[in-house]
């Protein structure tokens, strides 16, 4: 396939683009400096842009089959609507360039499933931390499930850069309410291009943790 990962330079797009390559996908990685990608790859193409000004990223949409989105920011204790305007203009680029599939990965905790993060996050590092960042995740999710896109909405548990195990758990209503579950940056990638190719779950938010 084509596919388009937005996000390519955070841990788990350097995952997306690894395992997308291995796959044999064609990939488009739109990052906001290209010397942060080093991966050099005849089915890789870097295309400079920025999320939040739609008329630098026009070109990376065209002709692609799906978007991957790893989009993030480590911007947590203050205010932020990156996420939410961010997705905003990928959606609309999207509709303008008729790509129809997204699988965009947010987080446990967020919207209808708050409170499956654990107890830490939810008494402590999301109330504290996390609370605009998360804020802005509820509105990046209520943005795609409004979209006429065929979305999949990826939460996964606390990510750790563990090995690729291929054997995870998956629902809507994965995540425990006491205990926070873990998930490996390789395996949400793994998952994202298995359902991007499956749409198992299309449009729907899917919860991922071992």
């Amino acid at each position: 396939m084509k596919l388009l990962i937005i996000g390519g330079t955070g841990k788990t797009g350097r995952q997306l683009i690894k395992q997308g390559l291995e796959q044999g996908h064609e990939l488009t990685v739109l990052v906001r400096k290209s010397g942060k990608v080093k991966v050099n790859h005849p089915k890789l193409r870097i295309l400079q842009g920025d999320v939040l000004k739609p008329e630098t990223m026009t070109a990376a949409f065209k002709d692609q089959n799906a978007v991957l989105s790893a989009l993030g920011h480590k911007r947590f204790i203050i205010r932020t609507t990156i996420l939410s305007r961010g997705t905003a203009n990928i959606i609309e680029a999207m509709e303008n360039s008729r790509v129809n599939r997204l699988v965009c990965i947010t987080s446990l905790g967020i919207n209808d499933s708050r409170f499956r993060l654990g107890l830490y996050y939810t008494l402590f590092t999301i109330p504290f931390i996390l609370f605009f960042y998360f804020q802005d995740k509820a509105k990046q999710e209520k943005m795609i499930m409004n979209s006429d896109l065929e979305w999949t909405i990826v939460r996964p548990g606390q990510l750790f850069n563990g090995k690729k195990r291929r054997k995870y758990k998956l629902g809507p209503k994965e995540g425990h309410y006491i205990f926070t579950k873990f998930i490996s940056r390789a395996d949400v990638a793994h998952f994202m291009l298995q359902e991007v190719q499956d749409r198992k779950y299309l449009n729907k938010a899917v919860g991922i943790t071992y």
